[in-house]
């Protein structure tokens, strides 16, 4: 029965897959396109000089180059695409260099939103950087997934688009503090990077972020005050958060979710060197198996190498209990602060990956705090694979009204709806 279910799980993604800082003033570098790309670890676009990063402030430009988008039907994708390298911080405050993809429409209103893919993976060439410019055959053997399903919809609305490789250089899947400085380095370069025309430093910002992509978004916006003060955050969009690693992992210990939850451990490892250490001293004869067969692979993938997993088997002793993991879980955990930017949540109450609650935990959370601004929607037709898709429309109504200056009044709205799609 559960085998049943996971397969029904892979063939609804498979079906979807399927169906179609340096002043603004400085001369931005710029680099040739590459028409058939090489692999990240093989392109010196993502590995530029050690003594040039540390030159540069966070969110510098590095490098930049156009590209050109593929997998896109003709007219699908009406914007002009670069690729920009800028100077960000690890998490513990180490000058590494990041890269990101920027869109622009025809008619950009000058209006910035960060969008953030769910990577969910622990190889570069997983990036979605190198993904977008590869053919979809490429990257369905790859066991990526598209990391633009919702750049369209920005784009049609005038916003420009940032889309940051937020894992980083070493593919540190799922690490939310790393992730949030990327994310909001990547917008102080995009704000920079002067071939988008935005207006400066008041440029209005919105984040949006699903699943994997809800680490840097709602990471970046509990950091923003403390790490990027100037960004002028307006609204922060995150659904099927993962707020909690640590329930996260417990729940789907054993279940269908279980060798994607394995690999974000792996990814924890290559920003902890403690955690990354203990794993490696301790690993039974499976966990060195599957520390080296899920090393460097993408999404589906993850999913798909040992499914049903038991995640303590990993370790001598059992792996998710070890103080090591949980003090990894704890410092990467959502909540520690309230965003000061209005918040929109959704998430699926019959979600079978991402537990819905330590969603409501977190609104709750936020929620106690009088100055917090906070729409949260808990729909009950849709699940982790299907909800984003449905949601897409609520989601770009909400952003329209935050970048018209709607106010929203502090307090919480929380609603139950059948469907998001719906609107009730």
């Amino acid at each position: 029965m559960v085998f049943a279910r996971w397969c029904a799980v892979v063939g609804t993604a498979l079906s979807v897959l399927l169906a179609i800082p340096g002043p603004p003033s400085q001369a931005e570098p710029r680099l040739p396109a590459v028409a058939d790309p090489a692999p990240p670890e093989q392109d010196p676009f993502y590995r530029p000089p050690a003594e040039l990063i540390g030159a540069q402030r966070p969110g510098g430009i590095l490098a930049a180059r156009p590209v050109t988008i593929a997998n896109q039907a003709p007219g699908a994708l009406d914007a002009e695409a670069w690729q920009i390298s800028y100077r960000s911080n690890n998490s513990a405050d180490q000058p590494i260099a990041a890269v990101a993809t920027l869109l622009k429409p025809p008619a950009a209103n000058g209006k910035l939103v960060s969008l953030h893919a769910a990577e969910d993976s622990t190889g570069l060439f997983c990036a979605p950087s190198y993904t977008v410019r590869r053919s979809m055959g490429a990257g369905l053997l790859d066991g990526q997934i598209d990391p633009l399903r919702s750049a369209a919809a920005l784009l049609a609305q005038g916003w420009t688009v940032v889309v940051p490789d937020h894992q980083g250089p070493n593919s540190a899947f799922a690490h939310g503090p790393l992730a949030a400085r990327i994310a909001l380095d990547g917008i102080r370069a995009a704000k920079r990077f002067g071939p988008l025309g935005l207006p400066g430093p008041d440029t209005e910002v919105a984040m949006w972020g699903y699943s994997g992509g809800s680490v840097p978004t709602l990471h970046g916006a509990e950091s923003r005050s403390s790490y990027a003060p100037e960004v002028n955050l307006v609204g922060v969009v995150s659904g099927g958060t993962d707020v909690d690693l640590e329930a996260l992992s417990l729940a789907a210990n054993k279940g269908p979710g279980a060798g994607l939850v394995a690999a974000a451990i792996i990814g924890l490892a290559r920003e902890e060197p403690e955690l990354d250490a203990y794993l490696r001293a301790n690993a039974t004869p499976t966990g060195r198996r599957l520390l080296d067969a899920k090393d460097s692979g993408c999404v589906l993938y993850q999913a798909a190498t040992e499914p049903f997993l038991d995640i303590d088997s990993l370790v001598q002793g059992g792996l998710l209990h070890t103080p090591v993991l949980r003090a990894v879980f704890d410092r990467t955990r959502m909540g520690k602060s309230v965003p000061d930017a209005p918040v929109f949540l959704y998430h699926a109450t019959a979600d079978w990956l991402v537990p819905i609650g330590p969603a409501d935990a977190l609104a709750a959370a936020y929620c106690r705090d009088p100055a917090a601004r906070v729409t949260y929607i808990r729909d009950h037709a849709s699940e982790h694979l299907t909800l984003n898709t449905l949601a897409e429309q609520s989601v770009v109504a909400w952003l329209r009204d935050r970048f018209a200056g709607i106010p929203v009044a502090n307090g919480c709205a929380v609603a139950d709806m059948g469907s998001i799609a719906l609107g009730r």
